[in-house]
């Protein structure tokens, strides 16, 4: 591969996955559109909208014969479906939150994804982590500690969105390569398929009932888009992760809860009171030593020699 291609490969990654980040970050602005429907109808059509778009996806892309390698592998099936569980309880906070005025502590839950992340390497696979990482840890840990001792509320949103990303990330490493991405969200949203329609039949009997098709069509043509909304970022971020390297995706995925702080206070106008402040700050003061080592790492790792060729 010359130089100048592989400068094309990382460009076009960063494109892709910058795209994937913008698109989760302004999520927040598409949901509250969607008002007066609920978190619970709106994650049901996700769920079902998704496996239609997906399943058209792997007609148009003839994804099926390596579908169907999949489907005879129980154990790839069974890591899917806990994936799919994850993933759900992820958009179903992610929406409680977004619609109940809560898009700040949902970027809260972003900002310290990355953490996370590193917190479940070194517990669950047992990786080494640096000083640096450990410090980073360390100062997020505090500013949780400030968040619920100053501002007297526990930060149940942003540590389910953390929690739930978190493991879902660390499923979708142990499955690797076995299971492309669209296969991968075609069976995720086929397990959920169940827990949808009986949300749908539970929403149904709630006043005001199924808003699908009763508040107008641009409404209802917002809402069937939610599985396209829902699929595209993943598919982005997928072609953006295999052409860059994890360093770059570390740095870059920070723009999603950036997006989502401004809308929640420029746009949505929701209370950061000084409590509140201090504990982003401190978030904040994590992020860039978490950063910082991530550059050193890559300096350190470009500096290195490289073996001469045989």
């Amino acid at each position: 591969m010359t130089p100048e291609t592989t400068r094309a490969t990382q460009t076009a990654g960063v494109a892709y996955a910058g795209a994937a980040y913008l698109l989760w970050g302004v999520l927040p602005l598409y949901f509250v559109l969607l008002i007066p429907t609920g978190p619970w109808e709106v994650v049901a059509w996700r769920v079902l909208l998704s496996f239609v778009f997906c399943v058209l996806l792997l007609t148009v892309t003839r994804g099926w014969a390596a579908f169907g390698v999949i489907l005879r592998q129980p154990k790839l099936l069974g890591w899917t479906a806990l994936a799919g569980l994850l993933i759900y309880l992820n958009w179903q906070v992610f929406l409680i939150g977004t619609l109940s005025g809560n898009v700040i502590e949902t970027s809260l839950g972003y900002f310290i994804n990355p953490i996370t992340t590193v917190l479940l390497g070194v517990f669950v696979l047992k990786e080494r982590i640096r000083r640096l990482q450990w410090a980073a840890i360390a100062i997020a840990a505090i500013a949780v500690v400030v968040i619920v001792v100053a501002y007297g509320e526990f930060p149940w949103i942003a540590l389910s969105l953390t929690a739930s990303f978190g493991i879902y990330g660390l499923i979708k490493k142990k499955i690797g390569p076995a299971v492309d991405a669209v296969s991968g969200l075609t069976l995720e949203s086929f397990w959920l398929i169940p827990i949808a329609v009986v949300q749908l039949i539970v929403v149904a009997q709630t006043p005001p009932g199924i808003t699908m098709g009763a508040n107008g069509g641009v409404h209802a043509l917002l809402l069937a888009f939610a599985g396209i909304a829902t699929a595209v970022p993943l598919l982005l971020f997928a072609a953006g992760a295999r052409r860059i390297d994890l360093t770059v995706i570390g740095m870059i995925q920070f723009i999603t809860p950036v997006l989502q702080f401004l809308i929640g206070v420029v746009i949505l106008h929701e209370p950061m009171p000084v409590e509140r402040w201090a504990g982003f700050v401190i978030v904040w003061i994590a992020i860039g030593v978490f950063v910082a080592d991530l550059l050193l790492a890559g300096r350190r790792a470009r500096m290195m020699p490289r073996p001469e060729p045989v």
